[in-house]
């Protein structure tokens, strides 16, 4: 698989526009004239924005967490913000012409109409392969399009957050049908609650969150109090992929600020569940693209001189035991040669790094040749 480096001047382009859709975003969703508070959950401190007074009453909307040291600048400069939609758009058309993927036009409404209702804010992660389209702009590589391609739209949330959090998105289904009409609720196989929704044409809007407790929790929907009426589908490993997430933003529109999980924690959880879907056609499908993902992946954080960081996750991944382990090197034994290689040199370069025996963090045969 060949990658090709972006331009320093298209590089410069999308983290000036991470920048801005990220100002954008909190000025546009937070009217002028309120007041920021902050409120302590459990030894630590959020901000929440007070409204203005309006027919006798004020809202209270969380923002995030006073040890971000983004939203805390924005918190303190609120007032100087001034976004420029159409400067916004012209850096995005450039960069798209550049080479760099957008989403399809539904699934950039469907991202948008969610972010302006709160999902990032409420500290959910978008993932899956919208996700995956926003890597190329923020590691400087342009990454394939067939790997890019999606039809469905998911996001994660830890369910401790959901239930900590002292706010709520409106109704979920209303939103959605505010891009498309034809939006239903899918009843869950094993309970009550709804963890997807469907349009007419069959793109699906899923929302997930991870299973880190007992078996008895997989395959049933779990409540997720913050996320407008929904509920969602537990799922093991998923803490790893969504633990650290970082901001990028979705080449739609003007730009959408998104949350997103870590390239390297998304490389490795590709490599963990590329083995788990391999029972049909479309598993097999799945797992192909899975694997060339982490691929894609696992190479531009070379390119990108974050090979390290890649070596971190892959460590991190490594000490949580047998089964992981398993995978691990199931999924490595999917990599053609080269890209093998390039893993070992990042996992060797991490644990340099660490003072750890490398040898520790893989199997004699991990990076066999096939």
């Amino acid at each position: 698989m060949e990658l090709q480096k972006l331009s320093t001047t298209h590089q410069v382009m999308f983290s000036d526009l991470i920048s801005k859709s990220l100002d954008a975003d909190f000025e546009e969703r937070l009217p002028l004239g309120g007041s920021f508070q902050k409120k302590t959950v459990k030894d630590r401190d959020y901000w929440y924005y007070v409204s203005p007074m309006t027919n006798g009453q004020r809202t209270k909307k969380y923002i995030g967490p006073v040890s971000d040291e983004e939203i805390s600048s924005r918190v303190k400069k609120f007032n100087e913000l001034k976004s420029d939609y159409g400067q916004r758009r012209d850096i995005v058309r450039s960069l798209i012409a550049a080479g760099l993927p957008s989403p399809s036009r539904i699934a950039g409404d469907l991202v948008e109409v969610l972010a302006q209702a709160g999902i990032f804010r409420l500290r959910s992660v978008l993932v899956g392969s919208v996700a995956f389209q926003t890597y190329s702009g923020y590691l400087g590589v342009k990454i394939k399009e067939a790997l890019l391609t999606t039809i469905d739209v998911d996001f994660a949330q830890f369910h401790a957050i959901s239930v900590e959090i002292d706010d709520k998105m409106p109704p979920i289904l209303e939103t959605l049908k505010n891009v498309d009409e034809t939006f239903k609720a899918i009843p869950h196989l094993n309970d009550a609650g709804t963890t997807k929704y469907r349009n007419g044409e069959g793109i699906d809007v899923e929302f997930l969150t991870p299973n880190t407790g007992s078996d008895k929790h997989q395959g049933k929907a779990t409540a997720m109090p913050a996320l407008g009426g929904v509920s969602a589908e537990p799922l093991r490993f998923l803490d790893f992929l969504i633990h650290k997430p970082i901001r990028s933003v979705l080449l739609h529109r003007a730009g959408i600020a998104v949350t997103v999980p870590a390239p390297d924690r998304y490389a490795v959880h590709k490599l963990i569940v590329s083995v788990s879907r391999q029972n049909d056609h479309a598993g097999a499908e799945k797992s192909y693209k899975d694997t060339q993902q982490a691929s894609a992946l696992i190479l531009a954080l070379d390119m990108g001189r974050r090979s390290d960081e890649l070596g971190e996750a892959w460590m991190e991944a490594w000490k949580r035991g047998p089964n992981w382990r398993d995978r691990l090197e199931k999924g490595v034994s999917r990599l053609d040669q080269d890209t093998k290689i390039i893993l070992k040199k990042a996992i060797d370069k991490a644990c340099a790094l660490e003072r750890v025996n490398a040898e520790d963090y893989y199997g004699p045969n991990t990076f066999l040749a096939a």
